[in-house]
């Protein structure tokens, strides 16, 4: 837009015009091909938006990019993200519930079901309250035992004395 003020000073401003869609964006294209090869280069769809966002790029009716207008695009492609890490860090030398699980080819609640019923005894994380076990080959033999039916309880705990009918690990 122009503007031409009395005395014939001008003004010149760009005008972004609202469009229906995203595919309907001046240089969507460009956009998209954006879009797709920071999402394979592993960023989110919020760093993927503010990038774009100073690149120059908008949404339909903004002069910014949001993020759901990142994943539109994305998921047109059928490009899912890969899954953020879970809510806590994996610790070394420790396993957590859904690991233990894992190595056995169990459910996690086949695990939690028979730490709650006395069955498992292991003790909490302070920090965190998870159950964890000590990532050796002893845990996951006496546990693999449990789960054949050899042993009937486990004991991880680090001063358990009762030790009749129990697996020490």
């Amino acid at each position: 837009m122009r503007i031409v003020w009395r005395g014939g000073e001008t003004t010149e401003l760009k005008v972004l015009l609202p469009v229906n869609a995203v595919a309907a964006l001046p240089r969507y294209g460009e956009m998209e091909q954006q879009v797709l090869a920071l999402a394979r280069a592993g960023f989110d769809d919020a760093e993927i938006a503010r990038q774009l966002t100073a690149e120059g790029h908008r949404s339909p009716r903004c002069a910014i990019v949001f993020p759901s207008t990142v994943q539109r695009i994305r998921l047109q492609h059928r490009l899912k993200l890969p899954p953020k890490q879970t809510r806590w860090a994996k610790m070394p030398g420790r396993l957590s519930v859904p690991e233990v699980a894992a190595h056995l080819g169990v459910t996690t609640n086949w695990v939690s079901s028979r730490i709650y019923r006395g069955v498992i005894r292991v003790e909490r994380d302070t920090v965190s309250g998870r159950h964890l076990f000590a990532d050796t080959p002893a845990t996951l033999v006496a546990l693999r035992q449990l789960q054949a039916g050899t042993v009937k309880r486990l004991d991880f705990t680090k001063d358990h004395h009762e030790q009749e009918g129990h697996q020490d690990a």
